[in-house]
């Protein structure tokens, strides 16, 4: 599992700045839903050998009016989700007021807190970093989050030790790992129960109660699976509702600790925006997905014509993936889930020859030349598998970073549709083959040879 990284701090400190240094992105929003303050972000990231989940929070002030008391409460529910919290400060602006008393509401926590110093550039760390140690978080981390200075030390330090009691933790359960995830109140709960037959997860008719994930081992057909539910299985009396909200991180957990994501859509709802951000993320993972369109025998024969036209429209983006319509409260289509989920797993963890390959990667070039490029045709010379969970393939040739988008996805479509998989994505990485004459001013080619014994021919015929 990754660790979840919180970014807290006053107001223009570089939270944000940070936050697109670790995702190496500036569009990394992967939630927006209700519940979540428009200043609270998602983001994957990734420094050396280092993975993890990192949450871009609002600034924390002092003001007492509603909308800063809204951040705020969004600041310290990111800081109960997560394994890190880095505290960020400025440099040029020294220790304020602001940044004690924000270190005195972390020191209540019981998270590990990192002190960042920002914005270093211009000054000498030793002097700017002394008044910062009063606070009480041991040695500040210098850092530029503009520059990309410091970074990897940063991450290195508080990573490491978390990265440790990981590899320490107790193995999940084997089988086939579905999370089924979604908005609240799309019937995730219900979808589970009916799929295994019995109440395992309590499920009522509130939203917002998801909280933490859960494993749920069984087994059908002689094949064992694992569920993950992002519904904690809660008292309804212990529920409040200012308080239970959905869990970005336990969804986007749960989605990477699985082999096949299993989507739940509101029928009457459709894709919604909320929507299309956590599929973004999926799709960003790799995983195996299917989409299952709940509350269905809950819409005329109209409605229903039309909600599928509205999402075949709005998931051209992964079409790869099924739809499959089901009633969770009553079971209807429930039971045809397994056939697809067993076909996706097998799809995305294929083992494919390179042999087999490099032969599709010739049809495809016979069927579709690459283009031309400064006059010189793209050459690709052979494949092979790079990975599973998405199958990557891996192919060779030259002038391999010129391959327009265009021809990579039919590429893509064409692997898929040759080697039969179903809902799993298909990643492609082309490698340059290295040009055996690099660096070596003294040996000639086979044309230049043979130009320089027609010179020479020539020469000796003139002299006669």
């Amino acid at each position: 599992m990754k660790p979840v990284i919180a970014l807290v701090g006053r107001p223009n400190v570089g939270k944000s700045t940070l936050f697109n240094c670790l995702t190496r992105t500036r569009d990394a929003l992967v939630a927006d839903q209700p519940g979540l303050t428009r200043d609270r972000k998602y983001g994957e990231g990734k420094i050396g050998e280092y993975k993890f989940i990192v949450i871009d929070t609002g600034g924390l002030t002092n003001e007492s009016d509603t909308l800063d008391e809204l951040m705020a409460g969004q600041v310290w529910q990111a800081v109960d989700e997560a394994d890190v919290v880095l505290f960020l400060t400025d440099a040029k602006d020294g220790l304020v007021a602001g940044d004690q008393e924000i270190a005195d509401r972390l020191r209540r926590t019981s998270k590990s807190v990192t002190l960042v110093v920002n914005k270093i550039d211009g000054t000498n760390p030793d002097v700017v970093m002394s008044e910062f140690y009063s606070l009480g978080f041991g040695d500040p981390q210098p850092v530029s989050a503009s520059n990309n200075r410091g970074i990897t030390s940063l991450i290195e330090a508080v990573l490491g030790e978390v990265t440790e009691s990981e590899e320490a933790q107790e193995e999940q359960p084997s089988g086939i790992r579905i999370a089924v995830v979604g908005k609240p109140n799309v019937g995730k709960s219900t979808l589970i129960n009916r799929m295994l037959g019995e109440e395992r997860v309590l499920a009522f008719d509130m939203p917002g109660t998801t909280r933490d994930s859960i494993f749920i081992p069984f087994s059908r057909d002689d094949q064992d699976y694992v569920l993950i539910d992002t519904a904690g299985v809660r008292r309804r009396s212990k529920v409040d509702n200012k308080l239970e909200k959905f869990s970005v991180i336990k969804t986007l957990q749960a989605i990477e600790q699985s082999n096949v994501v299993v989507m739940v859509v509101d029928a009457q709802q459709g894709i919604t925006d909320q929507d299309a951000h956590l599929l973004g993320f999926i799709i960003e993972t790799g995983r195996a997905l299917l989409i299952v369109v709940n509350k269905w025998d809950g819409l005329s024969a109209d409605q229903r014509d039309r909600v599928k036209v509205e999402l075949n429209r709005k998931l051209q983006f992964c079409s790869y993936a099924k739809i499959f319509y089901v009633s969770a409260l009553h079971g209807t289509g429930v039971g045809n889930l397994y056939k697809p989920i067993l076909r996706a797993y097998a799809s995305a963890t294929i083992d494919i020859p390179t042999s087999k390959l490099t032969r599709m990667l010739e049809t495809a070039i016979e069927a579709h030349q690459p283009p031309l490029v400064k006059g010189r045709r793209i050459k690709l010379r052979y494949a092979h598998q790079g990975g599973r969970n998405p199958p990557v393939i891996v192919i060779h040739g030259n002038q391999t970073e010129s391959v327009p988008l265009s021809y990579r996805r039919y590429l893509i479509n064409y692997f898929l549709e040759s080697l039969g998989l179903e809902g799993t994505p298909v990643r492609i990485d082309f490698v340059k083959g290295e040009n055996p004459y690099k660096n070596k001013k003294n040996v000639l080619t086979k044309r230049q040879i043979d130009k320089k014994k027609r010179l020479k021919r020539h020469t000796r015929k003139s002299k006669r």
